[in-house]
């Protein structure tokens, strides 16, 4: 775990042994489970370090500190638990929702949860159109984070039904994403964003060109939104 422990340092976090340890049974579960359920491409340790683990605890760097100390946080389209998992070993006082449509992937989910002997984690099979619109997870979490799951006008309709009044949503990008940010303008007011703030993740941890684009929830969500499954993908606002 030494390219793990060295990029937390460089993102200003120094990660315990125990820590550590959870990070390497964290990606033993994930090798094994890879051989019967197709959960990541990634499958060298140093890559999984670094492409998984670094890339996830990333997001950290736009939470604020009452969402690492005790905020309730929810990752859509969490997948192989990623951004959520790695930021609650960093953060273990966060409440963490993980959302995944796919059975196979939030069986794996709940059975990593145990594995790894983690408290106030809940594993929702289903889609976030639908959960969105549950009243006990509508609109009461302090930040939403969300890796590699559709375009921004998308994501917006994906996460912002879920974050409070004065939450935030953290969605993480590579490359030029200037083009994304105009077609999502109308999404933000339209979802009750503000305007996106885009915080830059530093490249020598990392490379390339990745950045979080953070929208401080500022105003209530239309009822009517999220669209029905699959509406928002294929019509973004």
């Amino acid at each position: 775990m030494q390219w793990l422990e060295s990029g937390a340092q460089k993102l200003g976090f120094a990660l315990t042994p125990q820590q550590l340890q959870q990070f390497r049974c964290y990606q033993q579960e994930l090798l094994a489970w890879n051989r019967k359920v197709n959960l990541t491409a990634i499958t060298e340790p140093v890559d999984i370090e670094q492409f998984h683990f670094l890339d996830s605890l990333s997001v950290a760097l736009a939470l604020p500190d009452s969402v690492r100390a005790t905020g309730r946080l929810c990752d859509v389209g969490s997948g192989a638990g990623f951004p959520g998992v790695p930021l609650k070993l960093l953060f273990p006082g966060i409440s963490l929702t993980l959302i995944d449509s796919t059975a196979k992937r939030t069986r794996f989910l709940s059975a990593l949860v145990a594995a790894l002997g983690l408290k106030n984690v809940e594993v929702l099979t289903g889609r976030c159109e639908d959960l969105a619109h549950d009243a006990q997870l509508r609109e009461s979490f302090d930040a939403v984070v969300a890796r590699a799951v559709a375009p921004l006008s998308v994501l917006a309709e994906y996460a912002l039904p879920f974050c409070r009044l004065g939450g935030c949503a953290v969605l993480q990008k590579k490359g030029d994403i200037q083009a994304e940010l105009s077609e999502a303008a109308q999404a933000w007011k339209e979802l009750g964003g503000g305007p996106p703030e885009v915080k830059p993740v530093p490249q020598e941890v990392l490379g390339g060109d990745r950045v979080l684009v953070v929208v401080e929830k500022v105003s209530g969500t239309p009822e009517r939104y999220p669209r029905r499954a699959g509406v928002p993908a294929k019509r973004p606002l």
